[in-house]
């Protein structure tokens, strides 16, 4: 039987983004196998979406915008994922297909994923029945991998968190070791590649059952590793040997950039379903984001040796946010605010050591409102 990739996250970003890629790279005539998506949310109202991924027609990802200056509106049939299953219904045969078929494993279980409980480990790392986080149920399905005696596998993880590859590893490891497991895991676990990634990519809306909008712009950053095998090539995949200045920038200027949106949307009592663009037609609001990443977030990069790269990446990010052809709506950015506040603006004054006003008095207002 032919390997597949086990897509942790049924999300419309890797709908139009890594799914898309693998799609495109079979098109273009590479051995690429079949994504199987895993929902692991056991919402019941995604039944729908899981059910259309098994379509073999596929599903589209409509990608609108400017690109060098010209615009683009072009539909992809993505025809790479070949079905979905869910944690809560189909858990043996997810196992089963760990063990057995799977040689990639791809990831993205939103802001809160890496969360763990730690006193599941005394459950045991046994695959009668999922546990609850995403990296307690990666290690049972590693651990049964390893009783049966099966080759290692890379892992791509593609939530956004900084260093998410070496993160994910030392829970999963954390976790097994507080479940009891023999020292010979611990070995094996040190052949599994988990990639340390960064993704880029605007995808504004979902479609119905499945598909999304999404902008042309689009990376896939994997930083290079011993042993790093990827599932496909494609020209959004860049392997550098350091992914930290492209993490930086997306996180800290894009992502950043959405959350002060999200924020002043929040704060000040805006329409329902305003959406990026249209807030930012709003003068006070454009000026304002344009201060902020004029006056503190720009210096913050100079203060590590990154003024021109954020310089040219500030410019894109506003022309992105500005796109006319997607309308992303500040509801959606807005989940999981607190969150984003700390990895987002926390995170970017504690690594550029600068002092931010305006970035500051956010943090201050959230932490005041938990």
């Amino acid at each position: 039987m032919r390997d597949v990739i086990l897509q942790f996250g049924t999300s419309r970003f890797l709908q139009a983004h890594a799914d898309l890629f693998l799609h495109e790279a079979r098109e273009a005539g590479h051995d690429v196998p079949n994504v199987v998506v895993v929902q692991t949310s056991g919402d019941a109202s995604r039944a729908g979406r899981l059910a259309a991924f098994a379509d073999p027609n596929g599903y589209p990802v409509i990608i609108r915008g400017l690109e060098e200056g010209q615009p683009v509106d072009r539909t992809v049939t993505v025809k790479s994922v070949e079905r979905g299953l869910s944690t809560a219904r189909d858990w043996a045969e997810i196992v089963a297909l760990f063990v057995e078929r799977t040689a990639f494993v791809l990831s993205n279980t939103a802001d809160a994923g890496y969360d763990v409980d730690m006193s599941e480990a005394a459950k045991g790392l046994g695959v009668d029945e999922p546990l609850t986080s995403f990296p307690a149920k990666l290690a049972q399905l590693l651990h049964a991998r390893y009783l049966a005696g099966g080759r290692p596998l890379t892992i791509l993880p593609c939530e956004l968190v900084n260093r998410n590859g070496p993160v994910l590893k030392g829970l999963v490891r954390a976790f097994a070791a507080e479940a009891g497991a023999d020292p010979g895991f611990a070995e094996w676990l040190d052949k599994i590649v988990f990639a340390n990634t960064l993704v880029d990519r605007i995808v504004s809306q979902a479609l119905e059952p499945v598909g999304a909008f999404a902008e042309p712009y689009a990376l896939w950053a994997i930083e290079n590793q011993p042993g790093l095998t990827l599932p496909c090539r494609h020209p959004a995949i860049v392997v550098a040997d350091d992914i930290e200045p492209f993490e930086r920038l997306k996180l800290h200027i894009l992502n950043l950039g959405h959350t002060v949106l999200a924020d002043i949307w929040l704060t000040e009592g805006r329409p329902k379903d305003e959406t990026v663009r249209a807030i930012l037609t709003d003068p006070s609001v454009h000026s304002r984001i344009e201060a902020i990443y004029r006056d503190e977030v720009v210096p913050g990069f100079a203060a590590k040796g990154m003024e021109s790269q954020a310089r040219d990446y500030v410019e894109t990010t506003l022309a992105r946010f500005l796109n006319p052809y997607l309308e992303h709506r500040l509801s959606d950015i807005a989940g999981n605010h607190a969150l984003k506040i700390e990895r987002r603006l926390a995170a970017f004054l504690d690594w550029c050591g600068r002092p931010a006003p305006t970035l500051q008095a956010i943090i201050a207002q959230t932490q005041r409102t938990l």
